[in-house]
């Protein structure tokens, strides 16, 4: 048995969130969980879009049913089949949204914020690693990472991005595993020192709590 690839074109999908204009001083790309879709995951970020904010949630292009019904869908970045393939696809993807979403746009005067969301996190740091878009903030929430932060990204590309580290504290994916996760971020912290936020809650993004950290920023 001989295994074969060929390249194909795929239509990849995307939500936004407010108006892309000259008023436009802040742009968000969140990007969404194993097994979400981006329109719902999108409507986290509703209070936070206004006249000088743009919100852009790109979907992971490979999608499956959630349940035996065959009723709910989600979507998921990549797997460990063709995975370097795969990752390289979504930075493609990404850089490809990015490119034609602000080619009209002065980004010396627009700030650019990243989100990755439990799978997005690596998602993201892997795009920003590439090193083909600005930001000027990364959050990663609720992500983790066997291999810690090196598994995804060079610290020190980080060096001068204003990085956050975002989880509840009932994650039911965290919690579980408890000194893992304080392994984990112990090695954040000595490889990028984020500033770290724990609220009161499961594996979501806490509307509130976005909003707290935005009123830090």
């Amino acid at each position: 048995m001989n295994e074969h690839q060929i390249k194909i074109e795929r239509t990849a999908r995307y939500y936004t969130l407010g108006e892309l204009n000259e008023s436009t001083k802040t742009i968000w790309f969140v990007v969404h969980g194993y097994g979400q879709l981006s329109q719902f995951f999108i409507k986290k970020f509703a209070k936070i879009a206004n006249n000088e904010t743009f919100i852009v949630a790109p979907e992971a292009p490979s999608r499956f049913y959630l349940d035996n019904e065959f009723k709910r869908v989600g979507a998921s970045w990549m797997t460990r089949e063709l995975r370097q393939s795969e990752i390289d696809e979504n930075n493609e993807y990404l850089n490809l949204l990015y490119a034609n979403l602000l080619q009209a746009c002065d980004l010396s005067k627009i700030e650019i914020n990243i989100l990755g969301f439990s799978q997005g996190c690596a998602t993201v740091c892997r795009w920003f690693s590439a090193g083909k878009v600005k930001c000027n903030r990364l959050l990663l929430w609720a992500g983790f990472f066997s291999n810690g932060i090196r598994e995804v990204i060079e610290p020190e590309k980080l060096q001068h991005v204003e990085t956050y580290y975002i989880y509840g504290d009932e994650d039911e994916f965290l919690v579980a595993y408890p000194e893992l996760t304080e392994k984990f971020k112990a090695s954040m912290i000595k490889d990028i020192n984020p500033k770290i936020v724990c609220f009161k809650g499961k594996h979501t993004v806490d509307e509130s709590t976005l909003q707290s950290v935005i009123a830090g920023f």
